[in-house]
């Protein structure tokens, strides 16, 4: 009569660690779910916000590179007094052109580093 209750006892203890074992499966499935949703959700927030920076970004580029094309058109204007505009309009031009060689070459040289 005993060896027939620990069989039975074994045969709870082996049902129920086997439920027990599903659980922890299915558990752990939810789990790593979860974790998915939340890296994607948080991978979303991150790309909204750097679209914006972007956007930002771009549109703070335009108007200063309007403003800088104003002041090239009044550096021109003030040369002019002194010289004929087809030359100032060359000098501010070949001047221009040193300045963004040099920036372009320093650059260069950090990238290269």
């Amino acid at each position: 009569m005993s060896n027939n209750s620990v069989n039975k006892e074994n045969a709870a203890q082996t049902e129920s660690f086997s439920e027990l074992l599903v659980q922890l499966a299915k558990s752990s499935s939810v789990v790593v779910h979860d974790e998915i949703e939340l890296v994607i959700q948080r991978s979303r927030e991150m790309l909204k916000a750097v679209r914006i920076g972007v956007l930002l970004i771009a549109t703070g580029a335009a108007i200063s590179f309007a403003a800088f094309m104003c002041l090239c058109g009044a550096l021109i204007i003030v040369l002019t007094s002194y010289m004929s505009p087809v030359i100032a309009a060359i000098v501010t031009g070949l001047a221009l052109a040193l300045v963004g060689v040099a920036i372009a070459f320093s650059g260069y040289r950090k990238l290269k580093k």
